[in-house]
C-alpha cells in the first residue's frame, strides 16, 4: 500500500457531523452531572479492567478518540506515560486546560489513528479506543491502524455497541429517547459493530482476541457493571499483538 493511499484513507475516515457533535458538547466534558455523564461512570469500570490485563504503570499508552481525556488523564493517573489523539478540537484544547487544573500529565494531538500510525509504527505498549469505532465511517482502518501503533506482544482495547434489535431499543430508544442518558442522535444503528466483525478486523491485522466483557446498565440503580457473558449491547474486547 502506498502511502498516497494510507493519506487519502486516514483523510477520508472521518464522518465531519460526528466531529460536529462532540465539537458543540465540549465546554461540558468533565462536567459529570452533564451528556458525558456515563463516560464518567462507567470510567472506573473499564479502567480497572484496562489495568488488570495489562497495568500501566511505566507504559507508554496512546488513546484514540482520546475526547475530553477522560479515560486518557485517569491512565495516565496509575503511571502511564499517555498519548490522547482525536480529530475533534475542541474536546482536545478542554482536555489540556484539564489537565493543567488537575496536574496529570497527558500528551494531547489533533491527529488521526491512521496518520499517528504511519509516524509512530509499533511505539506503544498499550492502545485503548473506546466508544469511537461506532462514529467513524470505515472502522476496519481504525483498527488497523492500532494494531500497527502497538508494539509486538502489546495489548490493544476496544469498546463499541453490537448491533442488534436490542441494541437498537437500549442504546439509541432507551438511553437516548427514554432515559436521556446520551443526546438524541448520539448513535446511528447502522453504524453499530457485531463482536464477530470486531473479532474479524482484530484477526486479519495480527491481533489475537484475549478477553471480551459486556457493559450492562440497570436504570433502577442507575449504575453501570461489567458482564462476562451479555454483550449483546456494550461490549468491550482486548486483544494482544503477535510477537
Amino acid at each position: 500500500m502506498t502511502e498516497t493511499t494510507e493519506q487519502h484513507r486516514a483523510a477520508a475516515n472521518v464522518d465531519q457531523a460526528e466531529l460536529a457533535k462532540f465539537q458543540a458538547l465540549a465546554s461540558r466534558w468533565w462536567d459529570p452531572n452533564s451528556e458525558f455523564r456515563p463516560l464518567h461512570e462507567i470510567n472506573p469500570l473499564r479502567l480497572a479492567w484496562i489495568d488488570r490485563l495489562a497495568p500501566l504503570a511505566g507504559k507508554r499508552v496512546v488513546d484514540v478518540g482520546c475526547g475530553g481525556g477522560i479515560l486518557a488523564e485517569a491512565m495516565a493517573g496509575l503511571g502511564a506515560q499517555v498519548t490522547g489523539i482525536d480529530l475533534a478540537e475542541k474536546p482536545l484544547r478542554v482536555a489540556e486546560l484539564h489537565g493543567l487544573e488537575s496536574g496529570v500529565k497527558v500528551r494531547y494531538e489533533r491527529i488521526s489513528a491512521e496518520d499517528i500510525a504511519a509516524r509512530e509504527p509499533g511505539a506503544f505498549d498499550v492502545v485503548t479506543c473506546m466508544e469511537m469505532l461506532e462514529h467513524v465511517p470505515d472502522p476496519a482502518s481504525t483498527v488497523r491502524a492500532c494494531a500497527r501503533l502497538v508494539r509486538p506482544g502489546g495489548t490493544v482495547f476496544f469498546s463499541t455497541i453490537n448491533r442488534n434489535p436490542k441494541a437498537f431499543l437500549l442504546a439509541i430508544v432507551g438511553a437516548e429517547y427514554v432515559l436521556n442518558l446520551l443526546p438524541r442522535g448520539t448513535h446511528a444503528f447502522e453504524k453499530f459493530i457485531k463482536p464477530s466483525e470486531l473479532n474479524g478486523y482484530a484477526r486479519s491485522n495480527g491481533l489475537e482476541p484475549l478477553q471480551m466483557q459486556g457493559m450492562t446498565y440497570n436504570p433502577l440503580t442507575r449504575q453501570f457493571r461489567l458482564s462476562e457473558r451479555d454483550v449483546s449491547v456494550n461490549y468491550l474486547l482486548a486483544t494482544r499483538k503477535a510477537g
